[in-house]
């Protein structure tokens, strides 16, 4: 059909699509295979492809996803590049991590490396700069596993799958609250400490007194603020 015999009244044309009838059984028989190969493909990579996935295996489940596009709702194209692509796929996926495997440098220039957020209860902007992660997505995520001030962390971690992994302090001390300041209720809660002064924008604390807007050691901010237990 050329482009100008378009019409958009024709409503089997939009929900049929202009194939014989017969199409429609072939297409059960075209998902099923698929949905094997796709099965079968996911088993060869390994486990790491049903779990959290990194690049490498971002990258091949898009690969993937791209071979069998196609074929699987294209009357004139068969099955069988889907096979070829799979395979090739499958194949240096296995063949990088077992490169990895072996080599250590290598691992870590395919799959990344973890990065230290969090070091004491302190925001380590360098680390979330270079992992673009801002303060405010830091904190949201602190907030959602329930932790209401930096004071009560240890370490955060970034892992290289993008995960992130939190060490609670053995003893929590005082320090920044994580709460939304227009919480105004919420924050009122918090018991404020009575000699420890935290800076407002990483979470360093230092103890009374010291001169008016002195700069943070760690992020030379001169904003500071009572810390929280």
């Amino acid at each position: 059909m050329k482009q100008g015999q378009w019409n958009l009244t024709e409503w089997q044309r939009i929900f049929i699509g202009e194939v014989p009838g017969s199409f429609y059984i072939e297409l059960l028989i075209r998902s099923a295979i698929i949905y094997i190969l796709l099965m079968v493909s996911m088993r060869l990579m390994g486990k790491r492809m049903s779990g959290l996935m990194g690049r490498n295996e971002l990258v091949a489940m898009v690969a993937l996803a791209a071979a069998v596009g196609i074929p699987l709702t294209a009357p004139d194209r068969g099955v069988l590049p889907a096979f070829i692509i799979a395979f090739l796929v499958v194949y240096i996926e296995r063949s990088i991590s077992a490169i990895a495997y072996k080599n250590p440098k290598f691992d870590k220039y395919v799959y990344g490396s973890l990065d230290t957020l969090v070091k004491d209860s302190v925001m380590d902007f360098n680390a979330m700069k270079k992992v673009r992660v801002s303060r405010e997505r830091l904190v949201a995520q602190l907030r959602s596993l329930g932790f209401k001030q930096l004071g009560s962390i240890k370490r955060v971690y970034l892992e290289a799958n993008g995960v992130f992994t939190i060490v609670e302090n053995e003893k929590p001390g005082a320090g920044l609250s994580i709460l939304p300041t227009w919480d105004v209720e919420f924050n009122a809660r918090l018991r404020q400490s009575d000699d420890i002064m935290v800076c407002q924008s990483c979470g360093t604390t230092k103890k009374k007194p010291f001169p008016e807007k002195t700069k943070c050691p760690n992020c030379k901010d001169v904003n500071w603020t009572a810390a929280v237990e």
